[in-house]
């Protein structure tokens, strides 16, 4: 605070020049740290930026299988690595009705999902090694409630809600395509 008295020169030092002084660092130095901090902070925030982006970023460019139930055709995007498996559908506006997403895993396993940031309603049929339907589950949009596979599966193939009951494709029917013949 000013009592009736001039100015000190300091007072108009920026706050980080004074704290240089005060702990004996270079002008030179300390105008080469500052400009590598803000630097690594603007990178930092564009970096941050960009991982959100691409996070809330649907996947569009996935390799896509012909899987066929009966006489119906579907074309599938593949979701293999543990980063498109957990990317999955989310922030897909739309998605046309012959269309899904066919979820693969290394191993069968009790398969769990969730419509965490998900905008479409979906069903999701939990599926044997041989195209067997084990179990449909209905999902509703952005939930985090879980939908399981009753039984060990390696295959889970997502379609717009109401496809398999339109094609009246239940646990049972069968899905034919690349995936499930390559498996003895």
């Amino acid at each position: 605070m000013r009592e009736n008295g001039p100015l000190h020169a300091g007072f108009f030092m920026p706050a980080c020049e004074r704290a240089n002084r005060f702990f004996g660092v270079s002008m030179p130095a300390l105008s080469l740290f500052s400009r590598c901090s803000r630097h690594l902070a603007l990178l930092a925030l564009l970096t941050s930026f960009a991982n959100v982006h691409a996070q809330e970023t649907p996947q569009m460019d996935l390799p896509r299988v012909e899987l066929t139930a009966g006489m119906y055709r579907i074309d599938a995007q593949v979701a293999q690595t543990p980063g498109q498996r957990q990317i999955g559908l989310m922030h897909r506006k739309s998605m046309p009705p012959q269309e899904g997403m066919l979820f693969i895993f290394e191993q069968p396993g009790v398969q769990c999902f969730w419509m965490k940031k998900t905008l479409l309603p979906l069903t999701a049929a939990f599926v044997a090694d041989d195209g067997s339907i084990v179990n449909l589950a209905d999902m509703q949009p952005q939930t985090e409630t879980s939908h399981c596979s009753k039984v060990p599966v390696r295959y889970v193939l997502e379609m717009n809600q109401g496809w398999f009951s339109q094609k009246r494709l239940k646990a049972g029917s069968k899905l034919s395509g690349a995936p499930f013949s390559a498996r003895p």
